[in-house]
This record gives C-alpha cells, sequence and structure tokens, in this order.
C-alpha cells in the first residue's frame, strides 16, 4: 500500500566486518524538529530533537537536555516493580545520556541560548549489537535534519581491543574478550569526547584506539551529510544576544590589565583570586553613569563582556609568560597531604588532599547479601563493587540545601569505579562499598575519589593488585596560532576557562581509565600525545606521594570487619543446608549469629559464612559441616532422640540424617518395651554407626556396641529375614507381620487384635 503522507529518506553505513547502520528520516515522530530511526541489526533507536523558538531574558548558556531511555518491550521484558512500567532513568541510561550530551554541547553556537531538548529511545534489541554506541550517532542524525543551528555532525562509536586488535561496535558476546573499552565522540575534524576502561594499557595503545576510532567516525559524519543534503532543511535564524561591541571594547580597555595581573600574581587562594577578579568588574561598574548601573540588559552585557576579558587574561598569561592562575609550573601538581586510617568507624578510610581539592573517603565491606541487584533492559546480575561520589554545595562554599544524586555525581563516581575495580583480585569474596564524600572542590575532585578509594580499600585490607592514582590534564590552545600549553593537575577556573578537561588513571604499569572533553576546534594527536606522557608523569608523582603515606596495605582486617570463611560442598548438599523453607539455614544463623550465604557456581555449592565474631564463624563452620560430612561405617556419632518407636528409637546423628537405634541395640540388657529403656524425643545420646544399608542407604545404630560386654553374656540367636533392625530372638517362631517385638509362643494370632494369643 502506497502512503502519499510517508516520505522516508534512508542511507547506509557499512562497517569493516561487513555489517550495517541504517539511518531513516521521514517516517516516524514528523512533527519534531528533527527525527531519525537508526538500526543496525535487530537493534533500533529513535531520536528527536525540539528546540524553543523563544529564549528565557537574562540566559546566557546553552540550555540542553539529552534523555536517553530502553524500553523494557525492546527486549521482550516486563518492568520490575508493583506499577511494571518504566520509572526514573537508571544509572546506565543516564551515563549514555551524559555521554550523547558532552559530544553535542561545545558545538552549539556560542550565542544560542534556546531550550532544546534530545531524546533517544531505544524501542528495539536484538541483544546482540550494544545500543550505546549508536546513540550519539542517532542523536546527531536528529541534528543534522532538524534546521537546528549546529556545527556538526558528529558520531560516537565504541572502540575495543580483542587479541591486539582493534574493533569498531562490537557486539557484547565480543566484549568478553576486550582488554579496552572506549567510547569515542568525534565530529569529522576532531575527536570532542572520550570515556572508558583499560586494563592496564600504554600510552600508545590508547592512542591507537583513538585513531581508529576517528576513522570510524568520519565515515559517519560524510553520511549524515549527505542526509542532510537530501532533506534540505534550511538553517533556523535565532538572535538571542543583544551586544554593544562599544562597550565590549570598553570593558577590555578598562578590566585587561588588571585580569592579567591577577592572572599572573599566582594568588594560591581561590576564594582571594575570585575576590580580586570581583572588585576588577565592580571597579568598571562603579564608573558607570547612574543610569546605566540600574539597566539590568547593561549589566547583562557587562557580566559577558568581562568573563571574556578574564579568560583571555588567563590564556594569554599562560601562552606568553607560562604562568598559571595559582603559580604552579605547566607541570607541577599541586601540594598533596594524605592520612590513611583517619576514621574508626568505617572498615576502611582515608583524606586525601591536594591543593584546595579534599576527599573523605570509605570503604565498607559486605557479603553477597550486600551486592547491588542490576535489573536494567539488557543488563541483569548483581554488582559486588560500588563507588558512590557525594558533592556537597559546602564543597565550593555554596549557601544552598543538598538534594538527591545529580548526574554529575553519577558520572563522576562511575568514572573513579572504573579506574580501580580492575585492581581487586576476582577471588576476593567480599562486597565493597566505596563512598567518596568532596569536602573541598577546586578541580579534579574524581581523581581525588580515584586516589581515596584506593587508599580506603588498602586501609580495609583488600589485598590490591597494584594502586591506582589518578590526574587531570588542562589545554591552553592559542585560537589564532601554533602555540599550546597543556597543563597538569589543573584548577577549577582552567578547565572553565581552558580547552580540555583530560583525566587519565592508571597504576605504575599502564592506564585503567580516561575521560576527555574538548571544547576547542582542532586538536592533533601531538597535543593528545604530550597530554598523555604529561599525564603519566603527574600520576606517578601522586602515586608516589600515596605510597609514602601508606607503604603497604593493611596485612589484615580490622577487628570489627566481617571475616569470610568459603567452602565448596557437593551439590547435592545444597538443598540440606538451606533446609525446607529455608529452615536449617535460618536456624543455624539464629543460633549462631553469623550470616551464611549459598550458591551454585561451576556444580558446587559455594557455602559463604560472615560474622566479625570469630565464634560465631566456627560454630556455623561447624554446624555446615556437619551437615555435609558423609557417614561412615563404624564412625561414633552424638544426636538428639527425634522419634520413638515400639521397636526402637530414630536418632539425629548427623544433622539432617536420622538413623535407627533399635531396641536390641540400646544395651546389653534386654528390654522388652521401649517404655523400659527410659529414652525420650530430645535426649542426647552417642552411638556407632553399625551398618548403611546399600540398597536404600537406611543407617543402623547401635550404643551397646560402646559398652563393655557383660560377662557370661549369651549371644542372640540370628534374626530372620524380615523388616526392621537386628533384634533379640528367644526361638524360631514366626514373627508377627508389622511388629517387630519377638514372639513368645506359636499360637495363631488373634484377629481382630495387634497383640498375640495368650494370656496378657
Amino acid at each position: 500500500m502506497v502512503n502519499n503522507l510517508v516520505n522516508p529518506i534512508k542511507k547506509t553505513i557499512t562497517l569493516s566486518d561487513g555489517r550495517t547502520i541504517t539511518i531513516e528520516t521521514g517516517k516516524l515522530a514528523k512533527q519534531a524538529d528533527g527525527a531519525v530511526e537508526v538500526r543496525m541489526g535487530g537493534t533500533m533507536l529513535l531520536a528527536t530533537v525540539c528546540t524553543a523558538r523563544t529564549v528565557t531574558p537574562g540566559t546566557d548558556f546553552m540550555p540542553l537536555t539529552v534523555e536517553y531511555k530502553e524500553k523494557y518491550a525492546s527486549a521482550g521484558r516486563f518492568p520490575g516493580g508493583f506499577t511494571k512500567r518504566e520509572g526514573k532513568a537508571s544509572d546506565y541510561e543516564i551515563l549514555t545520556s551524559r555521554l550523547i550530551d558532552r559530544a553535542l554541547r561545545p558545538l552549539f553556537p556560542s550565542n544560542y541560548h534556546a531550550e532544546t531538548f534530545v531524546n533517544v529511545t531505544l524501542y528495539s534489541s536484538d541483544k546482540e549489537n550494544q545500543p550505546d554506541a549508536l546513540a550519539g550517532l542517532a542523536a546527531s542524525a536528529a541534528m543534522a535534519v532538524s534546521g537546528i543551528p549546529f556545527e556538526g555532525p558528529i558520531s560516537e562509536v565504541r572502540v575495543v581491543r580483542i587479541n591486539g586488535e582493534y574493533v569498531i561496535d562490537p557486539t557484547f558476546e565480543q566484549m568478553k574478550e576486550a582488554d579496552m573499552d572506549l567510547m569515542v565522540g568525534a565530529t569529522y575534524e576532531n575527536i570532542m569526547m572520550v570515556e572508558g576502561e583499560m586494563e592496564e594499557v600504554s600510552e600508545q595503545d590508547l592512542l591507537g584506539a583513538l585513531k581508529a576510532a576517528h576513522d570510524a567516525i568520519k565515515v559517519h559524519c560524510l553520511v549524515q551529510k549527505e542526509l542532510m543534503e537530501a532533506v534540505g532543511k534550511p538553517i533556523m535564524e535565532y538572535c538571542h544576544e543583544v551586544n554593544d561591541e562599544e562597550l565590549r571594547a570598553d570593558v577590555k580597555a578598562k578590566c585587561y590589565q588588571g585580569c592579567y595581573d591577577i592572572a599572573k600574581s599566582g594568588n594560591k587562594n581561590k576564594h582571594e583570586r575570585e575576590a580580586a577578579f570581583e572588585a576588577v568588574q565592580q571597579a568598571y561598574i562603579d564608573a558607570l553613569p547612574e543610569e546605566k548601573k540600574e539597566d539590568e540588559e547593561w549589566l547583562g552585557m557587562i557580566a559577558r563582556y568581562f568573563h571574556d576579558v578574564e579568560r583571555e587574561a588567563m590564556r594569554r598569561c599562560v601562552l606568553d609568560e607560562g604562568t598559571r592562575l595559582d603559580g604552579r609550573a605547566l607541570n607541577e601538581v599541586r601540594p598533596i597531604w594524605i592520612e590513611p586510617d583517619y576514621i574508626p568507624g568505617p572498615h576502611g578510610s582515608a583524606i586525601f588532599t591536594r591543593g584546595e581539592t579534599q576527599a573523605l573517603v570509605t570503604c565498607t565491606l559486605g557479603t553477597k547479601l550486600d551486592e547491588k541487584m542490576i535489573d536494567d533492559v539488557l543488563r541483569n546480575g548483581y554488582d559486588k563493587f560500588l563507588l558512590h561520589y557525594n558533592f556537597p554545595p559546602f564543597s565550593t562554599g555554596e549557601a544552598k540545601a543538598q538534594r538527591g544524586v545529580g548526574r554529575r555525581e553519577i558520572g563522576h563516581g562511575h568514572l573513579a569505579w572504573r579506574a580501580v575495580k580492575g585492581m581487586i583480585p576476582a577471588d576476593f569474596p567480599y562486597t565493597v562499598r566505596v563512598v567518596s564524600d568532596i569536602l573541598e572542590s577546586n578541580g579534579s575532585s574524581s581523581m581525588a575519589s580515584t586516589c581515596g578509594a584506593t587508599l580506603s580499600m588498602r586501609d580495609a585490607g583488600i589485598p590490591m593488585i597494584r594502586p591506582v592514582s589518578g590526574i587531570a590534564m588542562g589545554l591552553i590552545k592559542d585560537e589564532d596560532g601554533p602555540k599550546y600549553a597543556v597543563l597538569s593537575d589543573i584548577l577549577g577556573d582552567e578547565d572553565h576557562l581552558g580547552d580540555m578537561d583530560f583525566k587519565v588513571t592508571g597504576t605504575e604499569k599502564g592506564i585503567t581509565a580516561t575521560q576527555m572533553d574538548i571544547k576547542c576546534n582542532g586538536l592533533s594527536y601531538e597535543i593528545l600525545e604530550k597530554a598523555l606522557q604529561q599525564a603519566k608523569e603527574g600520576r606517578h608523582h601522586i602515586l608516589q606521594c600515596m605510597l609514602e603515606a601508606q607503604p603497604e596495605a593493611r596485612p589484615d582486617l580490622k577487628d570489627h570487619a566481617p571475616r569470610l570463611v568459603a567452602l565448596d560442598v557437593d551439590k547435592e548438599f545444597i538443598g540440606a543446608i538451606i533446609g525446607k523453607g529455608g529452615e536449617t539455614i535460618q536456624g543455624i544463623q539464629e543460633e549462631t549469629g553469623a550470616q551464611i550465604t549459598i550458591d551454585e557456581i561451576d556444580g558446587k555449592g559455594h557455602v559463604v559464612i560472615a560474622s566479625s565474631n570469630k565464634a560465631a564463624i566456627d560454630a556455623a563452620l561447624d554446624k555446615i559441616k556437619a551437615i555435609v560430612a558423609i557417614p561412615e561405617e563404624g564412625e561414633i556419632y552424638t544426636g538428639p532422640v527425634k522419634n520413638i518407636q515400639t521397636f526402637g528409637a530414630f536418632v539425629e546423628f548427623m544433622p539432617g540424617k536420622d538413623g535407627l537405634l533399635h531396641i536390641s541395640e540400646i544395651d546389653w540388657k534386654r528390654y522388652e518395651t521401649m517404655e523400659e529403656t527410659g529414652l525420650k524425643e530430645g535426649d542426647i545420646v552417642t552411638v556407632k554407626l553399625i551398618e548403611i544399608d546399600k540398597k536404600t542407604g537406611k543407617f543402623r545404630l547401635s550404643a551397646k556396641a560402646l559398652k563393655e560386654k557383660p560377662e557370661g553374656y549369651e549371644e542372640a540367636r540370628p534374626r530372620r529375614e524380615g523388616n526392621g533392625g537386628p533384634r533379640r530372638e528367644f526361638n524360631d517362631r514366626p514373627r508377627r507381620d508389622g511388629n517387630d517385638r519377638p514372639r513368645r509362643d506359636n499360637r495363631p494370632r488373634r484377629e481382630g487384635n495387634d497383640f498375640r494369643g495368650g494370656e496378657r
């Protein structure tokens, strides 16, 4: 059927391995400013973009919002929870949104201030191709066909290394073999964003991955340009700023020297430096005619122009004189002081302070019950290493309330998590939670969190493979010339006013994680290589400071930390340990105070016992060992009488295992009834396992075998074949059916009665 309302335009990207990506517009969501669907195999994303036609007065920034969402239906699943519908964004969705945002945001014109919303939604997943690697391409393609002013297109790809070869946009299955995992966003000309983790790779390996990713992105950008031309939508006209060029020139003429002198002064105190810049601006405003001092539009322009002056003064000071705002050399790291084991309550803690950035980091050890359950659309399982980052307003001197966790906190915590997680031994049995609270902030608090996480985990007694340190690198690049300067351990202002924020973490052996955001046009691989080499020197310096403060990891856990004992048992014992409805395992936990978990791993039952009390662990371990112990003939056991029958007692000689202590095996003395024995349910008896029936697996116990046989004792005749355990026979008369007691004569049994004939 022909639909005249639909006129789709489709373009195809062919990857080096033959897989294809299709971009189609004109079919879905046509009322949005731009909309495309992107498909790769059975994975489909819909990206839309809408921008406001008016601007909120006084807005001087780019109000961009990016939302990435995954529909549970895309994988044929129901959402969890009571409402059974998608709720707030998961950490994974937030992190993917940030990846898109960081590549798009620098490419809007600096004077474009209309609210803009980008939505990328996963509607179908083949569970083979990873959707987050396509999300940046989808967002950019929607922008490309929207007519919104944008200095793109861009694309994002995932690049990994498998057996020494770089692979673009690998499948979920291929990821299992990779030793690098990088997301790279770039225009045709420049890399704009990098984030990922690695297994201690070299700087050259990282550069090789970036080049491979950029080559693939160039193809994506060319196809988007073809799509843009085919759609042919004109670029929107806009006017979001009122400017006065005479005022701009006047602000520069009267404020530049004062700003330059402050930038050159080398004042190491952030708030004093901010106050000095504000004083220069206020002096300019004070000199204005009275009518201009009350003009909000005029004051807004002055604030923008002064910011430009401040930026230029700082940058020229660095480029022309090699002087930074706080007086350091370009490759100098701020003073560091470290104090491990700072607070007594947590299982591990540390203070890491570098200049005016300070992190208080704690480490808590837990059991399997403390693992985080992951129930995302495409990712399910448990995470046993958690790292949380908190950024309270007081860390920057702001007087405002602290609200919930924001995207920035999730992103910074995730970077530190990636940096150190590979250094926790795979067989470390504990669940680990690290929390970094930023107490002061003036640049690179995520790297302070990385260093503090290492220190706190080593203080907790975690035998890390190697300690990890991190550093943030900056860049000042001459816009009109070849000059540039790479800055080590950047300040907050150097990040804000500079051209790059490049975070690198690693061990003495190699890089473990990285995150880079670029704010300038043009970043050569020469600059990247210099930044990586300078970062390596800075990382090693910081690592040396850490090792001086904490030469070794704590050799053992602290006294109040939970102790774990693990053992593997045969699979068939899992049910016995758990018991009916969890009765057995819960009973052990209540009796001992220990915490017990059990899982089936590789065909075995993996039992973990946890407690800060060694006696509780030992008691629980003894009980579990008793459950899984294999009964042996000839061994002696002690246990309670569980049940009394006319022919004997059933004794739980091992947890979950009952055996028959026949009336004839209680003592050398001959008993006619069980009442004569004096045994009651709950009595504790010691018995010997004298037989395990090879056919039925039933157990025969004996108490008399542990007692000395009386002198002159006459052995009982062998019992006739039949049911029940061994018993004394007084004669050869047939035994009554269904009764283990010996018959006294051969008289016929009375019908309808369960006692033998004869006088009673």
